[in-house]
């Protein structure tokens, strides 16, 4: 499917790829990992055409068919599922000419190429993809150009999934789905039939929806069959081995050095010399492994406070009187709480850590505090609040104006950031190293709580497990909201779940909750298919004929009723005009009783009767309706 043959590539004079080969089989699901600004999203450009590397560098199987997210978000005035249709290219076009088309054999054609793509499912495809990535049918509906960036960008996802191209590029598929989107993706791509190259930091996706690893890394590609943590244990110990053995060769290399400087003067011992002389020439030479070090992450402990340090009493939260998102929240949080906030875009998680984090007053209810609360709060809006301009030496200098010089640069580089990289300005940092100033600016002076709203977006794995350290490190209480399923497993030990208008503990584990969310996907899936137009009138058409198969059956009841209520008519009429004789109760008491009694049973039949055939009836007129709609 896609080969890579001694490519070598340099931007601005830095080495991205250095003689690197590799490649991928058709079928294989790749995950393509390395470091921030090794080079991966270059390759994606060259593999797309978009950077020209050379057609023996970078090669792909003829006819294949191609598809990536654009960088450039929908945000036209058609709807989210008429944008996803219009991905698949055949079928649009095959459609257009459908309606203009006059000869029958092209007609005839047309149509039979719409069933071989299957084009009949297309509307209910696209919809349990977008259902899948977060949508409701009725925001399905509605244009992109009313959802917010990161929504399109899950729409312009949901056309490239739809599209499904023989080889799928996806450049950190998650950076904007929630924890459901994300488990829905994995599940997704597990039975993707075709080719996948994903780049991903999400250790998890990278565990549950690959088949195979590609690594770059200084300059080299390597591919390794299995998941990411199969890839990183032979790496660590491919690591090892290389460690062993260079100390090995410096050893042998210090003895024969030893015996040449020792021996070499000595006529006796000079060919002995000599030999150990051109064994150390041809010794190979074994560099020391590079080890990418990920600076660490440092959150100040503080001091504890008298529990519950934050209480919400009867909450309501929200944005509008009378509107709220969550209703009677009551809750607590500890000193050492470590809780992951699960649940799907919109049903309020973000408003819920908001208002814990004293950002949004509740409509009604009360948010208690401990009066020394310090919170330190983490949104990836506030990336944007970074001043541009200024670096991160600039930054630490504003929160500590009195010290020196050397301290201000020393807290710097306490927050990651060293001689290097401390004057370089903030418009010029990669996301990731934004997403760590910020972090580190914000728990500068302490905090007792730690809210981080999807705090791993732009940071790489060896950047995420040094999160993961740091929080586990810290002593004070931590609320999370992320789609890294393994920052929420390695930090937190509870969970919480927003859900229609509620927040309450959650009994399971995240295992169980992506069982819960690959079922209720499916659920979703095959409730939506059964609701798409198409899907609707083939069964209007099946419920008229059936209708029409139940008309004569239901007919027939309802004459029966019919036939039977007239007879039972006619023997009240006759039981009536003998219990009418004069006289007959004095005459004939024991005959009139009888007929007493029967006049009052047969009653009761006219009625039960009465009301079958009225039922009867009913049923034969609501059918013979829908036969004939």
């Amino acid at each position: 499917m896609l080969h890579i043959n001694d490519l070598t590539y340099r931007i601005e004079g830095r080495l991205l790829f250095d003689q690197a080969t590799a490649a991928i089989s058709d079928g294989w699901k790749v995950g393509f990992v390395g470091p921030n600004g090794s080079g991966k999203t270059t390759l994606f450009k060259m593999i797309k055409g978009e950077i020209y590397a050379g057609s023996d560098e970078v090669s792909l199987r003829k006819n294949r068919r191609l598809g990536g997210v654009d960088q450039e978000a929908p945000s036209s005035s058609v709807s989210l599922i008429d944008t996803v249709l219009e991905q698949d290219k055949e079928r649009a076009s095959l459609l257009a000419e459908a309606e203009t088309a006059t000869d029958p054999h092209r007609i005839a054609d047309i149509q039979t190429r719409l069933a071989d793509i299957d084009a009949h499912s297309a509307e209910a495809r696209a919809g349990s993809i977008l259902a899948g990535l977060g949508f409701s049918a009725e925001e399905q509906r509605r244009a992109c150009s009313e959802f917010s960036g990161g929504w399109r960008m899950r729409v312009a996802l949901a056309g490239v999934l739809f599209s499904a191209p023989d080889l799928l590029l996806l450049d950190e598929p998650t950076n904007y789905l929630d924890l459901e989107g994300t488990i829905w993706l994995e599940n997704y791509l597990r039975r993707y039939p075709y080719t996948t190259l994903i780049i991903s930091h999400d250790r998890a996706l990278l565990n549950n929806a690959v088949t195979h690893i590609m690594a770059l890394e200084n300059g080299k590609l390597s591919v390794h069959a299995g998941d990411y943590d199969n890839y990183e244990h032979k790496r660590a110990e491919a690591r090892a081995q290389a460690v062993s053995f260079r100390a090995r060769q410096e050893a042998r290399r210090k003895h024969m050095q030893a015996f040449v400087d020792r021996f070499r003067a000595k006529a006796s011992k000079a060919k002995q010399a000599q030999s150990r002389i051109k064994m150390l020439e041809k010794l190979e030479t074994v560099a020391e492994p590079i080890s990418a070090r990920t600076a660490p992450f440092h959150f100040p402990n503080p001091k504890p406070m008298a529990p519950p340090i934050i209480r919400v009493v009867d909450g309501d939260l929200g944005y509008d009187d009378g509107k709220p998102v969550l209703h009677k929240v009551n809750l607590r949080l500890d000193n050492d709480d470590r809780i992951a906030i699960l649940g799907p875009n919109g049903e309020g998680k973000s408003t819920l850590v908001k208002a814990l984090a004293g950002r949004l007053p509740p409509l009604s209810g009360n948010v208690y505090k401990h009066k020394k609360l310090k919170i330190a709060y983490f949104a990836q809006h506030q990336l944007d609040e970074l001043k541009p301009q200024q670096s991160a030496y600039d930054h630490v200098r504003e929160l500590i104006p009195d010290a020196t010089e050397a301290q201000t640069r020393s807290a710097t580089a306490r927050l990651g950031f060293g001689p290097e990289k401390a004057d370089t300005k903030v418009e010029k940092l990669s996301g990731g190293e934004k997403a760590r100033l910020l972090l580190g600016l914000i728990t500068f002076h302490g905090a007792h709580v730690l809210i981080l709203d999807e705090p791993t977006n732009h940071l790489d794995i060896g950047a995420r497990e040094a999160l993961i350290e740091a929080l586990n490190d810290f002593e004070g209480a931590v609320l999370l909201i992320t789609h890294d399923s393994h920052l929420a497993s390695s930090v937190a030990d509870r969970l919480w779940l927003v859900n229609d208008g509620s927040v309450a503990p959650y009994a399971g584990d995240l295992g169980d909750y992506r069982e819960l969310v690959i079922a209720a996907s499916k659920t979703a899936a095959k409730t939506d298919a059964k609701k798409s137009p198409e899907n609707l009138k083939e069964a209007a058409r099946k419920e008229a004929a059936n209708a029409r198969l139940s008309l004569q059956p239901l007919k027939k009841s309802a004459e029966a009723h019919e036939e039977r209520l007239k007879k039972l008519n006619e023997t009240l009429t006759r039981l009536d005009a003998a219990l009418a004789e004069p006289g007959l109760f004095k005459k004939n008491l024991p005959r009139a009783t009888k007929l007493s009694k029967e006049r009052s049973a047969l009653v009761e039949a006219i009625a039960r009767t009465e009301s079958r055939w009225l039922e009867a009836l009913e049923k034969y007129e609501n059918a013979r309706a829908l036969a004939d709609a």
